[in-house]
């Protein structure tokens, strides 16, 4: 998984870029077919916002956080990710080749 990370009107220091590999972990644990990862963080004026778009292989997925602060709209941003990386997954999964294995052991 390659990472693109980038900030506007913040300096993306190596903490934060390690705390985003670090959470991006747990999105490769649950699926293994992302290709790569555009990771943009914002500073406007009171709200932190942190979005991401993820290349998997046959679409992309896209999620926006926000927060006041910027390690938990990270954290948002990667629960909303995760739920959509799941999701996706189970889309792609072949529900019917599990019922014909079913009907052939009986």
């Amino acid at each position: 998984m390659q990472l693109s990370l980038s900030g506007h009107h913040v300096d993306v220091t190596p903490p934060l870029r390690a705390y985003v590999e670090k959470k991006l972990e747990r999105i490769s644990r649950h699926f293994d077919h992302v290709i790569d990862v555009t990771c943009i963080l914002t500073v406007e004026k009171l709200l932190q916002r942190a979005e991401a778009t993820l290349n998997v292989r046959g679409s992309s997925i896209h999620a926006i956080a926000t927060d006041s602060d910027m390690y938990a709209a990270i954290d948002a941003l990667i629960d909303k990710l995760d739920r959509c990386v799941i999701k996706h997954k189970e889309k792609r999964a072949d529900h019917h080749a599990a019922e014909a294995r079913k009907t052939m052991r009986a």
